[in-house]
């Protein structure tokens, strides 16, 4: 076995657990890249992020992890395991809005996204080209007044093509609940982040009449409250009087693809562990 691993593991906060894991790993040969921590001190809960370099080892994925439980079993550990040449497949979901999925397909293009995309999904025909244009197959499902009917459709082609994660490009649905538990923590959305919160048609209009000063977005797991799921990444433009509608929906929509695409490789390369409402996010050491 040779390649990179990383472990995600989570506990009450206690004595010796980075020389216990650590020591685990040096035993079997493997080389730490890198260890990070957090720990909550008003829940007194610990968060590790530990990426290995594997070397040639008699010892499978089954086995290493098999023994691995002897350690989670002794410090209480939650834990998962993530093998860095198993590549996820994602899936973009779109309605007309074509800046957030030009941003994602042309990073992926250019292998900035450890993924492959092998569709998009759209409930209107209009980004068709977008798709087209990377050589991505491109798939409409119109918007049906059942809506369950319709997430239907989209679940078969996500099933069809093993879809591990779902991001929605500004995608102008509210998901249902049926649809959200079967993704938990697979689904990143993106919205604009305006004080006061416009929401609706027009939005940038709106901050405009009211003079807004900042503008921004936030990228977030999507959950059955409303734009309210665990945050992974936001970022903010400052903006002023001068700034006229469609100049702020340009910055708007600068913000919004930086946030997204920053967000999804933050998943993609496991780096983020949610706790509660909260997200624990390791950066790039």
């Amino acid at each position: 076995m040779n390649q990179n691993i990383t472990f995600l593991i989570h506990c009450q906060d206690q004595p010796g657990i980075i020389a216990r894991v650590s020591g685990y790993f040096y035993d079997l040969g493997f080389n730490i890249l890198s260890c990070q921590q957090f720990t909550d001190t008003e829940q007194d809960a610990y968060f590790m992020r530990v990426s290995l370099e594997g070397t040639q080892l008699p010892l499978s994925r089954a086995e290493l992890e098999a023994r691995f439980v002897e350690v989670a079993t002794e410090l209480s550990l939650s834990w998962s395991v993530h093998y860095h040449d198993d590549i996820p497949k994602v899936a973009v979901l779109v309605t007309k809005a074509s800046h957030c999925l030009f941003d994602l397909l042309e990073r992926h293009s250019e292998g900035k996204l450890a993924c492959e995309i092998p569709l998009v999904i759209g409930n209107h025909p209009t980004l068709e080209y977008v798709a087209e244009q990377f050589g991505v197959p491109f798939h409409c499902i119109p918007v049906d007044p059942n809506q369950r009917a319709h997430e239907l459709e989209v679940e078969r082609l996500l099933a069809e093509h093993q879809i591990d994660l779902v991001v929605l490009a500004r995608y102008m649905r509210i998901l249902s609940p049926e649809f959200i538990a079967r993704y938990p923590q697979r689904i990143i959305n993106i919205h604009h982040a305006i004080l006061p919160a416009f929401k609706g048609a027009n939005p940038y209009r709106r901050a405009y009449e009211r003079g807004v000063k900042l503008i921004g977005a936030t990228a977030h797991y999507a959950t059955d409250d409303l734009d309210e799921g665990p945050i992974i990444e936001q970022d903010v433009q400052r903006v002023t009087h001068r700034s006229m509608p469609p100049q702020l929906a340009r910055l708007g929509e600068d913000v919004e693809r930086k946030v997204l695409s920053t967000a999804v490789n933050l998943h993609l390369e496991h780096r983020v562990m949610v706790h509660g409402l909260r997200t624990i996010v390791f950066p790039e050491s």
